[in-house]
């Protein structure tokens, strides 16, 4: 069916793109041969109408024509629809080629060389990679989680998902029902923010915590999609971006260098061992619980028993 609809939508795109008049209703039912499987008028009228509001709402621009005799015709005129001519200079070639870079590891790979290749076929110029030759340092955002492309899909699609999702202190999986807001990429991991329908709230899943497949659900939201803005937020605060106070910790030597990076400040313990005073804020213990034996929390005393928590819970699983 969708393959049927495809192919309809595209015929009737090409009969208005390639008329120089506007055609009626009936010129229309008699060049597109699923319209003239129509069982009858009204069939064909609900077809068409359906048919028109998606090409628009794709960005095709059909025009509605009245003649004298008061019969009305449609056109997508020519000009209407073409992209403007691409004028880009070095520099913003040279940050479109970095920018799909990042992407040569993960699933949008093809479409972002894809996309430069027409770029580049219609003026876009070539731009000297300074990253290929003269440095050993390449962008990447790495993709591995077999969640990330059916969840992009979700979050384009607005389909709500279910996936089994094993939080950091739990032994065993437990299913969710998500309306995916938006993915982001935070610390070298990606995480959904989305809507989690049995809690009735926002919430933010680590993909490399999902487990098999994501599958989709029919029907439509149920919560109000909030701005980019506020998501990105929601994601940070979560992911202990967002900081209320410090924490002390103890940090093996030579180990640790996102903890280093954010660190407040650094004493030397000896034997192997510094302190680190680092921003605090929600999400902190699970991170930490990463770093293994390498970190200890001396203080406060919730985030210690929080990271002893979850290290007791991944022993256990």
């Amino acid at each position: 069916m969708a393959i049927a609809k495809a192919e309809r939508l595209m015929n009737l795109a090409l009969c208005l793109l390639g008329t120089r008049r506007p055609l009626s209703k009936r010129e229309l039912r008699g060049s597109i041969e699923a319209y003239l499987e129509a069982g009858s008028d009204d069939a064909f009228n609900r077809m068409f109408e359906r048919d028109k509001d998606d090409l628009r709402e794709l960005g095709l621009v059909i025009e509605t024509v009245e003649n004298l005799d008061g019969d009305t015709g449609y056109l997508a005129r020519r000009d209407s629809n073409r992209l403007p001519p691409i004028t880009l200079d070095a520099e913003e070639a040279a940050a479109l080629g970095l920018a799909a870079k990042v992407w040569q590891q993960a699933r949008l790979a093809g479409a972002a060389s894809g996309a430069l290749q027409k770029l580049r076929a219609a003026g876009m110029p070539e731009a000297e990679d300074a990253y290929e030759v003269h440095s050993a340092l390449e962008p990447r955002i790495p993709v591995h989680e077999a969640a990330f492309e059916p969840l992009m899909l979700a979050c384009r699609d607005r389909r709500p998902v279910t996936f089994d999702y094993r939080k950091a202190n739990a032994a065993r999986p437990e299913q969710r029902q998500v309306e995916p807001w938006t993915l982001e990429c935070w610390r070298g991991h990606w995480y959904l923010a989305g809507w989690d329908r049995e809690r009735g709230a926002e919430r933010v899943f680590r993909l490399s915590r999902i487990s098999g497949k994501v599958r989709s659900r029919a029907g439509a939201f149920t919560a109000e999609v909030p701005d980019v803005v506020t998501v990105r937020e929601t994601v940070e605060s979560w992911a202990g971006e967002t900081a209320t106070r410090t924490a002390l910790i103890r940090l093996r030597a030579d180990s640790g260098y996102p903890l280093r990076a954010r660190a407040i400040s650094v004493r030397e313990l000896g034997d192997g061992w510094e302190e680190l005073e680092i921003p605090y804020g929600h999400g902190l213990d699970a991170w930490l619980v990463e770093f293994g034996p390498d970190v200890v929390v001396q203080e406060p005393a919730d985030l210690r028993a929080d990271v002893v928590d979850r290290l007791r819970a991944v022993a256990k699983d």
